[in-house]
């Protein structure tokens, strides 16, 4: 009985939690990745006026995740000084400003600069978010909730990119370049929602006046990341942690082929045909809205056998050999379904893969385990997409970066049964 209690007063808090929180962190997640990326369709116009060949674009791309980088731990203190509400709002407030400064672009050196710019700005953002909601989040429930976040990522690609198509062919009365038009377009909503952050978001679950004593009590009791626990040292014991680092590995493959296929899909899509921009953003919606179904569906799945790493390893190589034969194919309906599962595959390993190092990681050490694997995403953005606009530019095809990308997902397969055995080998 009072485990029947227990399991029904967990429902009662998770839908609470998903309604009042992981939905409008969602939010966030998503327009940051609608300003990340939209470069990618800027591209289409964009690197013909400002005369960029494939590798100073993909290096324009990249560069973004070295102010990631550089930000990572900064934000995470300052999320840690000032809470929640205070740290979210400055930091989307700023990130707007940076996003809509894109529209003054001129030079490659300007650009360079205002994606460094926009990474700084936004680079806590998800280990922010993550470290925040692991406050709220009960192991049973872990990767749904992560998921929803994390599959706002899909769904800024499934909305940003057909956005992003009409605002290129309006013809807008401003009398500037559309591409311009579309980056500050696009970044009046980071503005919005930085208003909304500072009003809305309570700094701990002691915070929140829609829970009631008893539901505090059971997360405080219950939810590893809210855990009062002495700190002993041990905040930078990731650092000697080989399942730490091995999971920061397996982020940076599953990084690596999210964001290359992110950057290039409009620029690869376009060469299939005569398309329009418009015609060209609904096609690249299409792998984004199928790897926001299977990302749920992989969560949901990962969250009921309570098997987390198969999960990961078994789509992420699926998503890479899909992607292969892709290319193969070519222009047509065969090309496109493959094009299609593999953008699902390889989307779906995000949040399967995040309530990894959440359980492996001590309450103490999770939000520097959480810094450390977002950096090596962060690293793999800085580096994979300008890779592959060198390989691109080298071969005249894009086979070579498409072989990388199923070099990742080997990788990353090999990775995760690696965790496997070292969690086996620690119980």
């Amino acid at each position: 009985m009072k485990q029947s209690t227990n399991s029904a007063l967990e429902q009662t808090i998770s839908a609470k939690v998903i309604a009042r929180l992981v939905v409008p962190c969602a939010l966030y997640i998503l327009i940051g990745a609608i300003d990340r990326t939209n470069v990618a369709f800027a591209a289409l116009s964009m690197n013909h006026d400002l005369g960029l060949s494939p590798a100073q674009y993909g290096f324009g791309a990249g560069v973004l995740f070295i102010g990631y980088m550089l930000a990572k731990y900064p934000s995470v203190l300052l999320y840690e000084a000032i809470g929640m509400h205070r740290w979210l709002a400055a930091i989307t407030a700023i990130w707007g400003i940076c996003s809509a400064s894109m529209a003054l672009v001129h030079t490659n050196g300007q650009l360079y600069a205002l994606r460094i710019a926009i990474g700084f700005a936004e680079g806590g953002l998800s280990s922010g978010l993550m470290l925040y909601l692991s406050l709220w989040a009960s192991e049973r429930h872990r990767a749904a909730i992560l998921a929803i976040p994390i599959m706002s990522i899909n769904v800024a690609q499934v909305i940003g990119a057909p956005v992003s198509g009409l605002l290129l062919d309006w013809a807008n009365p401003w009398g500037i370049a559309p591409w311009r038009t579309m980056f500050i377009v696009e970044a009046i909503p980071a503005l919005a929602l930085a208003v909304f952050a500072y009003l809305w978001f309570p700094d701990t679950p002691d915070h929140a006046r829609w829970l009631d004593g008893e539901q505090r009590a059971w997360i405080g009791a219950n939810v590893r990341g809210a855990k009062k626990t002495p700190d002993g040292g041990e905040r930078w014991a990731v650092l000697r942690s080989k399942v730490g680092w091995t999971c920061a590995a397996i982020w940076f493959c599953i990084l690596a082929s999210n964001y290359g296929i992110m950057f290039w899909l409009p620029q690869v899509v376009k060469g299939m045909g005569n398309l329009t921009s418009t015609e060209t953003g609904i096609i690249v919606a299409l792998p984004n809205a199928a790897s926001a179904i299977g990302l749920i569906l992989n969560a949901r799945h990962s969250d009921r056998t309570g098997e987390r790493f198969l999960h990961v390893a078994i789509p992420a190589l699926l998503g890479g050999i899909l992607l292969v034969c892709a290319w193969w194919l070519g222009p047509g309906g065969a090309g496109l379904l493959c094009l299609i599962l593999g953008g699902a595959c390889t989307g779906c390993t995000v949040a399967a893969f995040w309530a990894i190092p959440t359980r492996m990681l001590a309450p103490q050490s999770l939000a520097m385990g959480i810094v450390v694997i977002n950096m090596a995403g962060s690293l793999a953005g800085a580096t994979v997409p300008p890779l592959m606009g060198v390989l691109k530019q080298t071969t005249g095809s894009f086979l070579p970066p498409t072989l990388l990308l199923l070099g990742l997902a080997v990788m990353c397969a090999g990775l995760v049964m690696l965790a496997r055995r070292q969690m086996a080998r620690a119980a």
